[in-house]
């Protein structure tokens, strides 16, 4: 573990002698990085900075075994991932909707789906020569097949003809730009995955909470709230709340 954390380290300090390409990722990686209080934090022993993200914080010492750290780690990095795909599919149809550049029967994210049931199935994009659901069926048969296929990948770490991959950062063919060539660039762009995915995770649950107490899509939400900022707000939406 001390070698990998040495490589992360020293791979990030080359990272910082370059100019204009890669940032300081140095300043997130080691016992040198930065942490959640910075210099009134005091990380536990077993968060030494060898994984992105390490910010020194775990008060309830959640991941001082190193199975459960692990296990917590590729957890968190899968639903980061997923939550940055589920914000972006979101957001993408109000904004069409409202920009006009595409027409949805029902562009909120927690409505589109029931268009399936209707009769003329649901057009991916408000296009339907792209993709065109009329059974629900058969979208669940594809993505069982297409999801087991790809979760046994991850757990085993290789498919027939994909060997030899990290099963979390496998790269190969699943980095056709070459993002991750450059193992300078490939640390920093760790660490910008996973906060960028828990700022995602964190906006999938506003997301939520908007559609329970507003019944609208966040594009709606944030534009009803830039319109009257002090009358549509969450604190406004709390008080019409009342105890049962």
């Amino acid at each position: 573990m001390s070698m990998m954390m040495k490589s992360n380290v020293s791979l990030a300090t080359k990272a910082t002698q370059r100019t204009g390409v890669v940032a300081k990722a140095v300043e997130f990686y080691g016992p040198d990085r930065a942490t959640f209080l910075g210099p009134f934090s005091n990380p536990p022993d077993y968060l030494t900075g060898e994984f992105p993200g390490d910010y020194g914080w775990d008060t309830a010492g959640l991941s001082a075994d190193p199975e459960t750290f692990k296990r917590f780690r590729e957890t968190e990095v899968i639903h980061a991932r997923w939550a940055l795909l589920g914000t972006l599919g979101c957001v993408t149809p109000e904004i069409l909707e409202r920009t006009g550049a595409s027409t949805f029967g029902e562009a909120v994210w927690f409505k589109a789906g029931s268009q399936i049931f209707a009769e003329g199935g649901l057009d991916y994009l408000g296009n339907p020569s792209l993709i065109h659901a009329q059974s629900i069926i058969a979208i669940l048969a594809f993505q069982v097949v297409v999801m087991s296929q790809a979760e046994s990948f991850r757990a085993a770490g290789e498919a027939p003809g994909v060997e030899g991959l990290d099963s979390l950062y496998p790269g190969g063919p699943f980095d056709p730009l070459n993002l991750a060539d450059d193992p300078d660039t490939f640390a920093e762009l760790k660490v910008k995955e996973i906060k960028n995915g828990r700022l995602a995770m964190f906006s999938m649950f506003g997301f939520y909470v908007q559609a329970i107490t507003t019944g609208k899509g966040p594009i709606e939400n944030w534009a009803d709230h830039i319109e009257d900022p002090f009358v549509n707000n969450g604190f406004a939406i709390a008080t019409k709340f009342s105890p049962l």
